[in-house]
């Protein structure tokens, strides 16, 4: 088993145990991962923190999009997505 499996089995195990309503909850098939630098981990729990209220403005698709395209990194919408 890898450690993303690991993670996600994990992660999805606890947030079940949290409430019934959490039942049908999964993780997707892929992952990514990027790497923040101390300098900006403030800002990232902070997104972490908030991020209900920013996916209500913002979809997690159009973040996801919209950080690839800032780092100039090449994406097929084809593989991204399940």
């Amino acid at each position: 088993m890898t450690l993303i499996q690991e993670v996600k089995q994990g992660s999805s195990k606890e947030i079940k145990s949290i409430d019934s309503k959490y039942a049908n909850f999964y993780w997707q098939d892929g992952y990514g991962i990027f790497s923040v630098s101390p300098n900006n981990v403030a800002t990232v729990i902070e997104y972490i923190n908030n991020q209900h209220n920013h996916h209500q403005k913002m979809s997690f698709k159009d973040v996801y999009r919209k950080f690839l395209n800032l780092y100039g990194i090449d994406f097929d919408e084809r593989y991204v997505w399940d």
